[in-house]
């Protein structure tokens, strides 16, 4: 088994277009397939470093009883504006886990962006890798927020 999911797909808007969702913080929740993300508080990133905080809700994924509210930082790990950006984020574990969400934009030959999302876990201690959580977020929940930030963008996002 693979320690990392991605999916693509091509979204009908500019690169600059899709990273200005994925730079807001409100954006993440905006476009979370998972019903995880309920609210953030932060400003939009602008560099590797910059972090925000999301404010989750596991009962939508109802796979660990009475975790319920609870808030993470989301920290930003690689910044390539209109290329690539990806976090980790801190919650109620510490340590983190060590796994790694991001988003990659190339513009496509065709025109608009083919946008791929990925999900990798490859960095979790060997107790995570045992406990069997992982991964978090399946392959179809990447693909669904593929699908809900392609409707965003051209419905012409704005912070919310």
């Amino acid at each position: 088994m693979t320690d990392r999911i991605e999916t693509t797909r091509l979204i009908d808007a500019s690169p600059a277009d899709v990273f200005a969702v994925l730079t807001d913080p409100q954006g993440h929740v905006a476009i979370d397939a998972t019903g995880m993300l309920q609210g953030a508080d932060g400003e939009r990133v602008t560099a590797a470093g910059d972090s925000f905080v999301v404010h989750m809700d596991r009962e939508s994924l109802n796979d660990i009883p009475d975790y319920g509210k609870y808030d993470v930082t989301v920290t930003i790990r690689d910044f390539e504006p209109d290329r690539l950006i990806s976090w980790t984020i801190l919650g109620r574990v510490r340590p983190g886990m060590g796994h790694v969400y991001g988003y990659r934009l190339e513009p496509a030959d065709e025109g608009g962006t083919l946008v791929t999302s990925f999900y990798d876990w490859s960095d979790i201690s060997d107790d995570w890798r045992a406990s069997g959580v992982f991964p978090v977020v399946s392959e179809t929940a990447l693909s669904g927020t593929l699908g809900i930030l392609d409707r965003t963008v051209r419905r012409g996002y704005s912070r919310g």
